[in-house]
């Protein structure tokens, strides 16, 4: 129930302490909840803003929240919309990293300056077009030295590509986890698994109910990379098989955009149609895929990642951590919601 006041805006008018005990849907709408593992902290990201929950050496959690630009129709068309996540992602996830990096080292260790950050993710650019694109590429050229179905066959030389891509993609995967400050982020990569999961269920947003969903999502970045991996292949068989090797190196570059936008909306219609039989097949790769880029996390961890969902979702409802004038606030920890006066 709701009244204007004298300029016209709709007031909330407080309602009786509402309290359940079983099911969290029942009092807000469920949002499209995304996220990512940081160094000790994890990314939660909202339809109209985004948080990141980071623990310090000294065990105190921090916080960081961000409003999310509004993007104009035309740049949330299908296809666009991809496009436009991936580049929202990848700026998202530089603030979120910078932020952890500030806030996750001991006193004494002097953080990553700015440039810094800004100098190792150039490198990372450049390695993984060294690593992903580069290098498959060159190899199948090699190959085809040796085999004429290669050389000769678009279809097949993109498919050899492929699967060299693949097979790299594995191994750095495997290389990485055996460092120990990236098996912590695959711990956390974990934890915001397990807290969507929760949120998705409706269930209550604490640890001892939180442990016993999956690490493994659908809508993971890993699967989207081995959706983009996969398409990559049969978008690519279409430059010529005649080009030169340069020409066939910058066209990969050029339609990375398209295949990224292919491969969200294919993400974002095998999460809604995961109960179906022939699209639950098809995401079993990328779930199984998870095994290398999750790990089981503490109950540290998990309380870092609920903190930082239950702070993206104030930040959509436009309250703070104590509530607001004229919002709904949401407390996670008992099922309970109560509307403020204006």
């Amino acid at each position: 129930m709701s009244q204007r006041d004298a300029k016209g805006n709709e007031n909330i008018i407080p309602l009786p302490l509402l309290e359940k005990r079983g099911d969290l849907k029942g009092y807000f709408y469920m949002k499209n909840i995304g996220g990512q593992a940081v160094i000790e902290g994890v990314m939660m990201k909202a339809p109209k803003g985004w948080t990141v929950a980071v623990r310090d050496q000294k065990g105190e959690i921090h916080v960081k929240r961000e409003w999310l630009l509004s993007f104009p129709k035309p740049l949330r068309l299908p296809m666009l919309r991809g496009v436009i996540a991936l580049y929202q992602a990848l700026s998202i996830g530089i603030k979120a990293i910078e932020f952890s990096a500030s806030k996750a080292y001991a006193e004494e260790e002097k953080p990553l300056s700015p440039m810094a950050i800004g100098l190792t993710i150039g490198l990372a650019f450049l390695l993984g077009v060294g690593l992903f694109i580069f290098l498959p590429l060159y190899a199948t050229k090699l190959l085809g030295f040796l085999f004429a179905s290669v050389s000769k066959n678009s279809f097949m030389f993109n498919l050899v590509d492929g699967i060299i891509r693949v097979i790299v993609f594995l191994v750095y995967v495997i290389a990485i986890g055996m460092w120990k400050e990236m098996r912590r982020i695959f711990e956390y990569h974990g934890a915001e698994h397990k807290v969507i999961h929760a949120y998705e269920a409706g269930k209550e947003l604490a640890v001892y109910n939180i442990k016993s969903f999956s690490t493994h999502h659908p809508r993971c970045g890993t699967s989207f990379l081995l959706i983009v991996m996969v398409m990559s292949i049969l978008v690519f068989s279409f430059i010529p098989q005649a080009w030169p090797f340069a020409y066939k190196f910058l066209s990969r570059l050029i339609l990375i955009p398209l295949i990224a936008g292919f491969s969200y909306e294919f993400l974002r219609m095998s999460s809604k149609m995961k109960d179906n039989p022939l699209m639950n097949m098809l995401i079993q790769p990328g779930l199984l895929l998870q095994r290398l880029t999750t790990r089981e996390p503490d109950d540290n961890q998990i309380e870092v990642a609920i903190k930082a969902l239950e702070e993206v979702l104030r930040l959509e409802e436009g309250v703070s951590e104590t509530g607001s004038p004229g919002r709904c606030v949401t407390d996670f920890s008992g099922y309970k919601k109560k509307c403020l006066r204006n």
